[in-house]
């Protein structure tokens, strides 16, 4: 099965049970646009209970649509971008083919003319690198492509191998430029592409046989991203490794609903916290090995106070108990809540209650990971806090004062309101891959490339003139 497009040669892949079109790409304008939405189109439902919320359609498109075989939970949810997150897009199972497969593409390339680096014998071993590779982790924001940053596109364009995670949305990962190789290394609860020790694994073994490696990760890759974590192990085999910030999610989903995080008279600090700790965390914890958080729940209640906002990552499976921890600590159970599922994108779901409410609405509303908490004040500051209306004050008029609406809470037997899509206009378009703003980004980073490509030429004509001095230099004193 042939394509373009082939991330690996087909004997390299078939032989590690993968099939043959894993990780390719789909072709320019194949896939169906994503659905709009606006302030005026999103869906917002008043409910005490519900009996199931609707799923959107998935869509394989490409050459991966004809040899996918197995869904992950992960392609299963994406709808129009599934196939970025299917098993085969982790490309061949075994770390050495992998990076022998690429290698082999890259020579593929050098005999027809492409000038590179890459080398042309066997591919190093992780243990025996040869060549001291350039590693960017970057962060890509919440998912909307309108909040990647200039830098994060620029590299997207120049890179030689793109590892990134279930996190990363399809509008991001499409603007990565189509000679790159894409390998999907995301992990969700239950399904693991890659262990944490293989992405490590096939980071060093990129690098080290010469590759520009892009890590792409949602939100920010320091903000409980393990961009640390890669970092370190990187950088003691004495590769360079550059940070590219994101927009992480408490700031993008804040921001877009218009709950402030810190906000005068109502919240003076913010805290980001994490619903799950990896696994093995009490017992490093009871062997000095880790530090001495090991339920995350008993510290986000010890970490809360009514002046904070709390902001929860990853925190659906213990939301429940964080509930009721904070109520029995001195919360009051009708503090102001909202969970967001796929917070910024045009799938966006979102559910505003109470602390002693959002559980229960949380499960009626059957969202689903990645979806971010924030509990506080604040959250009823926000223009689409929906008591306002049921108040009888409008959303735009907030009581005189869209900065300070008041502070209703939630009664008549409506324990929490579902509002479904963007609140504010879907960008989306602006984005796309046929979009005058993409093309002339992509333009840039043509030129940006090429220059990549002429440095690396000169770089190695240098080095290999001053290799012959250096021979000749020594022959001459021999000769002497």
């Amino acid at each position: 099965m042939a394509c373009a497009a082939a991330r690996f040669p087909c004997a390299a892949v078939a032989s590690a049970g993968r099939d043959p079109s894993a990780g390719k790409r789909p072709p320019s304008g194949s896939h169906a646009a994503p659905s709009t939405s606006s302030s005026t189109s999103s869906t917002i439902a008043f409910r005490s209970a519900v009996d199931g919320s609707v799923s959107g359609s998935r869509r394989l498109r490409g050459c991966a649509a004809a040899a996918s075989a197995v869904r992950s939970p992960a392609e299963e949810e994406e709808g129009g971008g599934g196939h970025y997150y299917s098993s085969d897009a982790a490309g061949p199972a075994d770390v050495d083919t992998l990076i022998a497969g690429y290698l082999a593409d890259k020579r593929n390339q050098n005999a027809n003319g492409a000038a590179d680096d890459i080398p042309t014998s066997a591919p190093a071993p992780v243990t025996q690198q040869r060549l001291v590779g350039r590693v960017y982790l970057i962060g890509t924001g919440p998912g909307d492509p309108g909040l990647l940053t200039l830098k994060a596109f620029h590299l997207m364009q120049t890179a030689d191998v793109v590892l990134y995670d279930r996190l990363v949305s399809p509008a991001i990962l499409d603007l990565v430029h189509r000679d790159a190789k894409m390998l999907y290394v995301g992990k969700q609860a239950g399904f693991h592409t890659r262990t944490q020790d293989e992405i490590e694994a096939m980071l060093l073994g990129l690098a080290g046989n010469g590759a520009t490696v892009v890590r792409l990760k949602g939100g920010d890759p320091l903000v409980f991203g393990r961009g640390g974590e890669e970092m370190e192990v990187l950088m003691s085999r004495g590769h360079e490794v550059h940070i590219v910030p994101g927009i992480t999610a408490a700031a993008g989903v804040g921001s877009e609903l218009g709950i402030p995080l810190t906000h005068r008279g109502t919240a003076t600090s913010v805290r980001l916290l994490t619903g799950h700790l990896r696994e093995g965390a009490a017992r490093d914890a009871a062997d000095g090995a880790g530090n001495a958080v090991v339920d995350p729940v008993d510290f986000a209640v010890t970490a809360a106070d009514l002046d904070t906002t709390l902001v929860v990552y990853m925190g659906l499976g213990t939301l429940p108990s964080l509930a009721s921890k904070l109520i029995a600590s001195g919360f009051p159970r009708d503090m102001p809540a909202v969970a967001v599922e796929r917070g910024t994108t045009p799938r966006e779901r979102r559910v505003f209650s109470t602390i002693g409410n959002l559980p229960a609405a949380v499960v009626a509303e059957k969202l689903r990971s990645p979806t971010l908490i924030i509990v506080g004040n604040t959250v009823a500051l926000s223009p689409w806090w929906p008591w306002h209306a049921l108040s009888g004050e409008s959303m735009e008029e907030g009581g005189g004062n869209a900065a300070t609406p008041p502070r209703t809470r939630p009664g008549a037997g409506v324990t929490y309101v579902a509002q479904r899509g963007l609140p504010s206009e879907d960008t989306s378009s602006w984005f796309r891959e046929d979009s005058e703003v993409v093309k002339k980004l992509r333009v840039l980073g043509r030129e940006a490339h090429q220059e990549k490509q002429e440095d690396r030429k000169n770089t190695k004509e240098t080095n290999e003139v001053t290799s012959v001095v250096g021979e000749e230099a020594v022959a001459g004193g021999k000769a002497r």
